[in-house]
Formats: structure tokens, sequence, C-alpha cells
């Protein structure tokens, strides 16, 4: 057997070996994909059209992704700062290491812990007779809900949010944060650098297009869930997963097109995040090598 057929046979076997996730990635993302975005210009008649996508301008949707995208936004600046100083801490802050390695544990587990059982556990911990709302107004005599807080709100359903969007931004962030070479550190100190001419000179320039793209990556997230919120908030807060959902499955006028054009609108916001996540992501990868 000569080198070019055993050359063809080993790409052979490398094609087979990608092809189930090729067929699992066309079947349930790229053709559900192609469908919504054709059925946006259709209407129930099978007519082309753009009354869908001009019916988008509408005031009751225009709320929708309005609200979405403030949600979208609060969470991921959230999850982004506080998740930042959660990896900046096991990474450069000195810290034992086995609380690193129980951080990044935890946060493989939270960053995927969503939909009905997150907006359980938050139920039962923040709700009107959640375990924290009791315990504060029991031992401390402070009524939660007498403040105005309402978890069945923006504000509840962005903290909730928050829960997974924190450990993301811990998970993304770390290994930049590794990629700072001592060097960089070490030369910055002789010539005379303070800690702080060092982060604002050196540090922060090299670690923010991943501070961005993960906030993108973050607005990404959190702009396409669905579940936590419906199971939250049910129908009482106006976002566009919710509105979405109502629109296919029949709740309001059961127009499916009027959801095809819903799902297109969040493709072309989610997609625009991607495409710069990745773009800032590249550049930072130039500093890791």
């Amino acid at each position: 057997m000569n080198t070019a057929n055993l050359i063809d046979r080993r790409k052979i076997v490398d094609w087979l070996g990608i092809a189930p996730f090729m067929i699992f990635a066309f079947m349930f993302l790229i053709l559900p994909t192609l469908y919504l975005v054709t059925g946006a210009f259709f209407n129930p008649a099978g007519e082309f059209t753009f009354k869908n996508i001009a019916d988008l301008a509408h005031p009751t949707i225009l709320s929708a992704y309005w609200i979405s995208i403030k949600v979208s936004v609060a969470s991921s600046l959230g999850g982004a700062v506080i998740g930042f100083m959660l990896a900046w801490a096991v990474v450069l802050g000195g810290l034992p290491s086995w609380i690193r390695s129980g951080l990044l544990t935890f946060s493989g587990v939270a960053s995927n812990f969503a939909g009905v059982p997150l907006a359980f556990a938050f139920i039962a911990t923040l709700g009107r007779t959640g375990l924290v709302t009791l315990l504060l107004r029991e031992w401390f005599g402070f009524n939660l809900y007498g403040t105005g807080f309402n978890l069945l709100s923006f504000l509840g359903l962005t903290i909730t949010y928050m829960f997974f969007q924190i450990p993301l931004m811990v998970l993304i962030l770390t290994p930049a944060l590794d990629g700072l070479k001592k060097e960089w550190r070490e030369a910055s100190e002789i010539l005379g650098a303070s800690t702080w001419q060092y982060w604002r000179m050196i540090g922060l320039p090299i670690l923010w297009p991943s501070l961005m793209g993960t906030t993108l990556l973050l607005f990404a997230n959190a702009f396409g869930a669905i579940a936590t919120a419906y199971a939250l908030t049910g129908s009482s807060l106006n976002i566009v997963p919710i509105l979405l959902y109502a629109q296919i499955r029949g709740d309001v006028l059961h127009n499916p097109n009027l959801g095809y054009a819903l799902a297109l609108g969040m493709i072309v916001i989610t997609g625009l995040s991607n495409v710069l996540y990745i773009w800032l992501r590249s550049r930072a990868e130039r500093w890791q090598k």
C-alpha cells in the first residue's frame, strides 16, 4: 500500500469521526435556523410577505426587545464585574490552590444550572415565602418585599441570570489571567512602574479584548434564555423569548410566522454579539501565544 492511499484512508476515517457531530449540528442547529429565517418571510398561507418583519415595529414587540436587552446588559455587566473579581482573586490574589480548584469546579456546574431547577431554587430562596426572605424577617426584622423588591420582576430576573453568568465569566477569564506573563510585571517594576501603572498601561489593555468579548458572550447567553425566565416570571415580564414562545405555541394570536420573525431578530442580535466575541477573542489570543 502506497503512502497516498494510506493518507486518503486516514482522511476518510477522520471525516467519519466528525460525521456524527456534523449531522447533529445540521439537523438541530443549521436546518432549524434556516427554517426560522425563511418562515419569517411567509404568511400562514405560504405567500411571500414582509409583513412579519414590519410587525416587529409594533410597540409591544419593541418593548419586549428593549426589556430583553436591558436584562441581558444588566446581567452581563454584573456577571462580568463579579466574575472578573473572583477570577482575579484565585489566579493573582495569592489564595490557596484548593480554593481555585473548588471555584472552577463549582463554576463548571453552576454555568450550566439553568431552566426550571434554577427558577425553583430562587423561588425557594428569595420568593415571598423563601428561606432567606423568612430568615431576614424572623431574625433581623427586615421585610425584603417591604422595600419593593420582587423576584418576579426585572431586578429579580437579572439576579437569577447572574447565577450562571458569573461562573461562565470565571471559566472563560481564568485562562486569560493565567496568560499574563510574570516577565511583564517584573519588567514594569524594574522600570519603576507602580501597581496601578502596570494594570492601567499593561495588564488591562492586554485583558481588554477578553473582558469585552466575554461580556458580549454573556449578553448573548442571557438574551436567548427562555426556560429560566418562563419558569420564574411566567408571562408577567414581557421579554422576547417568552413572546416568541407564546406566538408559536398559540397562546395569543397563534401566528407562528410572526414568531419566526421574532426569532430572526434574536438571531441577528445574538449573532452580532458572537461575531464580536470571536473577533475580540482572536485578538486576545495573540498575547497568550
